[in-house]
């Protein structure tokens, strides 16, 4: 698959000629691939909020480059509003910046800025509204009369209603409860499943990332410590525990079973491949 989104030697420091002069993200590379669901993963401070910032031209690279279908997205800094429609960013708790009088005019908002109007905006707005799960009687109502998880969706369904290249997601379900999380992170999956789409989520939830993403970035201290499937980067347990990050529940199961002389691959990151691992040794020693 051909990279949608390139990060080329990505470095951004704030502060400069200042005492508080710090690099956030430094030299960093990687390649988001067309219809991939990239996970990032990190410590606080490790540099996933400045790198999301920059994906879509928040924030401008001290150096390096930022590369959207292979064009530098501030070669043309006048057309930076552009590249906001086509890769768009849901910050954490966005139900915050919910203002309008209907849940209707919410979605509208972004689609109405790019031009759209008539039969166009409508599409979208409802197209993007069954997308999260909004019900056509909830359009009309006031987004503040909505739950928590609710409001999330109708800011989720702000960005999705721009039909963005790319969706960037910061901690979709931070605040929400195990329901509403569930459902939210649902909602993410089947828009990646049903429309190919290209998503970034950052989230602190190993148990998130492991069962949404196709790869995993792992940043620290504002560089790339490891990539790869979830497979690939939990089989790196060890390592990411020492580097203060979490792993999930599950793996540090299999890695205590390990420990405790039990033959399992500690590279699990489901319950239903640890399953598998026991029924098979469970077969296994019936059959001697």
């Amino acid at each position: 698959m051909k990279p949608i989104l390139q990060v080329r030697n990505l470095t951004h420091t704030y502060g400069i000629g200042t005492p508080f002069e710090r690099s956030a993200v430094e030299n960093m590379s990687f390649e988001v691939a067309e219809g991939e669901f990239l996970g990032v993963i990190g410590h606080t401070g490790s540099g996933k909020s400045t790198l999301l910032q920059h994906l879509n031209g928040l924030l401008r690279p001290t150096a390096g480059q930022i590369l959207l279908d292979g064009k530098d997205i501030w070669a043309e800094p006048k057309k930076i509003r552009d590249v906001r429609f086509k890769v768009g960013l849901v910050f954490q708790y966005p139900e915050y910046q919910l203002f309008e009088e209907t849940v209707y005019k919410d979605i509208a908002y972004g689609p109405t800025n790019m031009g759209r109007t008539g039969e166009e905006l409508d599409r979208c707005v409802r197209e993007a509204a069954r997308l999260v799960g909004i019900r056509d009687d909830q359009l009309e109502k006031s987004p503040f009369e909505l739950s928590g998880g609710q409001k999330r969706r109708v800011a989720l369904a702000g960005v999705l209603a721009m039909e963005p290249q790319v969706l960037i997601l910061d901690e979709p379900t931070a605040g929400l409860d195990p329901a509403g999380r569930e459902n939210l992170l649902a909602n993410i999956r089947d828009y990646h499943r049903n429309k190919n789409g290209t998503v970034v989520m950052v989230s602190h939830s190993m148990e998130e990332v492991a069962r949404c993403a196709d790869r995993i970035l792992v940043l620290k201290g504002g560089h790339v410590l490891t990539q790869g499937t979830p497979k690939e980067v939990f089989s790196r347990a060890d390592e990411l525990l020492s580097a203060g990050l979490d792993v999930p529940q599950i793996t540090r199961v299999a890695m205590a079973l390990k420990a405790r002389g039990l033959a399992v691959d500690p590279a699990v990151y489901t319950v239903e491949d640890l399953e598998r691992q026991l029924l098979a040794l469970r077969k296994g020693a019936a059959g001697c």
